[in-house]
């Protein structure tokens, strides 16, 4: 069973090379693509170092900020193209913790989706100021009660999904970004007749660099569930 975990990048430098070595010591079969939306900073050019230097790591390169969501479709197409039978969602941060992909690969046998979820039992956050609990439990409740879904934590973007579900999902018609896009490909999954499976983690919020977090990711969110939920 070949994996791929996929690294979304904008501004990364200072996380990229640790969050790669620490993934494949906890994950050593798998491979890494880090898509990168043309970072200032210079992230593009470490993960092409990265790829010299390792065969598992692979770079997609993407001439500006083309968002979230964008870059997991991207992701998506590129590890169905290349015969990959599982494929992770993972930020380069360090708020998903590496050592937890194994754990999310387990829960994956039967079935489409496997969320790494802060709002089960033994699961939660950390450095989280009170406004942003809100605005994620909120998003949550939301989406749920928008959707009937029972998924408890359907923003979170800590991931892992079957290739084989993947397939069954048309990803022209995914339109979201940011939490919208977490919150639209697990109705998608549901709508195909996956199974979802939540393990609980720890999400740490970001070791160094700037949270990607905006007024206006959350506003797509909130109208893309409705639309969804109207079949728009």
């Amino acid at each position: 069973m070949r994996s791929l975990v996929i690294i979304p990048t904008y501004n990364e430098s200072e996380n990229i090379e640790k969050i790669v070595r620490e993934t494949i010591t906890n994950l050593p079969d798998t491979e890494i693509l880090i898509i990168d939306d043309n970072s200032p900073d210079g992230t593009g050019k470490i993960a092409d170092g990265l790829a010299a230097a390792m065969s598992t790591v692979h770079v997609m390169h993407r001439p500006k900020k083309m968002g979230m969501g964008n870059a997991y479709n991207r992701g998506f197409r590129y590890a169905m193209e290349h015969g990959y039978d599982i494929v992770f969602e993972m930020d380069a941060d360090f708020s998903h913790k590496p050592s937890d992909l194994p754990r999310l690969l387990e829960k994956l046998r039967n079935n489409g989706l496997v969320i790494g979820s802060r709002y089960v039992d033994g699961g939660g956050t950390v450095n989280w100021g009170m406004s942003r609990r809100l605005i994620s439990k909120f998003g949550n409740l939301y989406a749920r009660v928008i959707l009937g879904m029972r998924v408890r934590d359907i923003t979170a973007g800590f991931r892992c999904y079957s290739t084989d579900a993947l397939r069954k999902i048309d990803l022209d018609q995914v339109k979201s970004d940011g939490y919208g896009f977490q919150v639209e490909m697990a109705y998608r999954i549901k709508q195909a007749g996956y199974g979802i499976q939540e393990v609980p983690i720890i999400f740490e919020d970001r070791r160094a660099g700037q949270s990607k977090m905006s007024k206006d990711i959350v506003l797509e969110a909130f109208v893309r569930v409705l639309m969804m939920r109207l079949h728009i």
